[in-house]
């Protein structure tokens, strides 16, 4: 075997992930690049020097999935013209596009050298070695194993390097079926992790200095795991016991499903002050008939009635969503259902999306599929209503003194900045010293993307 082919495992080469689409994926990302730190590679930012590309690809959306064989090409002229001055670098597609289409990726796309979908990458050290001795491969299984059980811990420079901020996967695969996605076929069945799993890592992210801690799953809130005797926790019940955690100081947790919303995760938000209150929550439409069609499970009423005791027990909760314009069937009628639910909530943030037919689910296959045109109009007009009611949030912030946790240091010198409770860029005028702690800030001015703001003074009055 070729010396450069064994760079990875005995020479300390140098793998790049990509990662696309959901926090899920930025997850599985890191974790990745953990596994292979045991291998003898150390991760980089710049494609020049990697040994090893990997992309942890999304599926969600036709864009998505066709971004990915555009890269893939780019990829691919990089790698022959290495391979002309006698350099490997191998390519590798992960994630839910590899379990879509994985036999298509590698028919597509010769370049690539190894296809792993979401619930197999705990295997990626052996998968490259057979790789490397015998061709081109794909393994797509749905694992028997556990695969976190499988996976290396990062270590506490890794966990330092990666910010103060992590998240932590709690629940992963969907059991919903909703008519548009194709979470179901690529991601599996939902599956909880065991509480002490889930508290002892992010008790190691805690001790290595992340300070805000994110629980994620595809339906998050459908979270029921196992503690050690085997009984059975809600997410409340694993937030309650988190906030306990000494240096830990927020906590979040997305994406949820609204027929997942239980009262006592709602009655959460009131009782644990770490729980930030701040709520990513996918309504996709609101009509119910579309709703309906969709296989949503909730109605219209249903959501709004979500929003209106999460905003009991947390009054100054905002408010964030999910839309898709233009699903099958979708009159102007059921558009302006949408619009309106809009302005009865008022959302502090949102994506929005026109429908993306995705091969193999039951909305490709409906012959009422809107104009790309009528799409386009509809989206731009949600997306307008979206944009100013995020630029109003904002706004309704000046003058305000909120908590930050900041982050990282600014763009320019002298500057730090952080996130608000509510998920806002906000910059001071602060040492990096304050990274990793929580802070009062007067809000002096919104722009179009972040708050300004300045640091208050030990003894000075906060206004609400």
């Amino acid at each position: 075997m070729a010396a450069s082919q064994e760079k990875g495992r005995d020479a300390g080469g140098k793998v790049l992930v990509k990662s696309y689409g959901c926090q899920m994926n930025v997850y599985d990302a890191t974790r990745m690049a953990d596994l292979l730190g045991q291998e003898g590679y150390a991760e980089t930012t710049n494609e020049a020097e990697a040994d090893l590309v990997i992309l942890n690809t999304c599926h969600i959306r036709e864009k998505a999935a066709e971004k990915i064989y555009s890269e893939l090409g780019k990829l691919a002229l990089e790698k022959r013209a290495r391979e002309v001055s006698g350099r490997d670098m191998k390519i590798v597609v992960a994630g839910c596009v590899a379990q879509a289409e994985g036999a298509e990726v590698l028919k597509r796309q010769r370049a690539v050298d190894l296809v792993v979908g979401p619930q197999s990458y705990h295997r990626l050290p052996d998968l490259l070695q057979r790789a490397r001795e015998g061709g081109r491969l794909t393994d797509t299984d749905f694992a028997v194993e556990d695969k976190f059980d499988a996976l290396p811990q990062p270590s506490r420079a890794q966990i330092r390097a990666r910010g103060v901020s992590a998240f932590v996967t709690v629940q992963e695969g969907c059991d919903k079926f909703c008519s548009f996605c194709v979470v179901p076929y690529t991601r599996g069945a939902e599956v909880s992790r065991p509480v002490a799993d889930i508290v002892a890592e992010t008790r190691r992210l805690v001790e290595a200095g992340v300070a805000e801690v994110t629980l994620i799953g595809q339906n998050v809130n459908a979270y029921r795991g196992p503690d050690e005797k085997g009984a059975e926790w809600s997410l409340a019940r694993l937030f309650e016991h988190l906030s306990e955690m000494r240096g830990l100081e927020r906590l979040r947790y997305t994406t949820s499903h609204p027929v997942d919303m239980a009262q006592d995760l709602i009655e959460a938000h009131e009782s644990i002050p770490k729980l930030m209150p701040y709520v990513h929550l996918p309504v996709q439409s609101g009509s119910d008939r579309i709703l309906k069609a969709m296989n949503r499970k909730h109605k219209a009423e249903d959501f709004l009635d979500i929003v209106a005791r999460l905003r009991k027990a947390r009054p100054d909760m905002a408010m964030s969503s999910d839309f898709i314009v233009g699903f099958p069937g979708e009159t102007d009628e059921d558009f302006e259902a949408t619009m309106q639910l809009v302005r009865d909530v008022g959302f502090a943030s949102s994506f929005s999306f026109k429908y993306s037919p995705r091969p193999g689910t039951p909305g490709a296959e409906r012959d009422d599929q809107i104009g790309e045109e009528v799409m386009r109009e509809r989206l731009a007009a949600l997306q307008a209503l979206l944009e100013e009611q995020r630029q109003s949030f904002n706004s309704a912030t000046v003058g305000r003194t909120i908590d930050v946790l900041f982050e990282k240091q600014g763009r320019h010198e002298g500057q730090i900045g952080g996130k608000s409770p509510y998920m806002q860029a906000v910059h001071v005028s602060g040492s990096a010293e304050m990274i990793g702690r929580v802070a009062p800030v007067a809000i002096v001015a919104a722009g179009s993307n972040s708050l300004a703001g300045r640091l208050l003074g030990e003894g000075e009055e906060a206004k609400a």
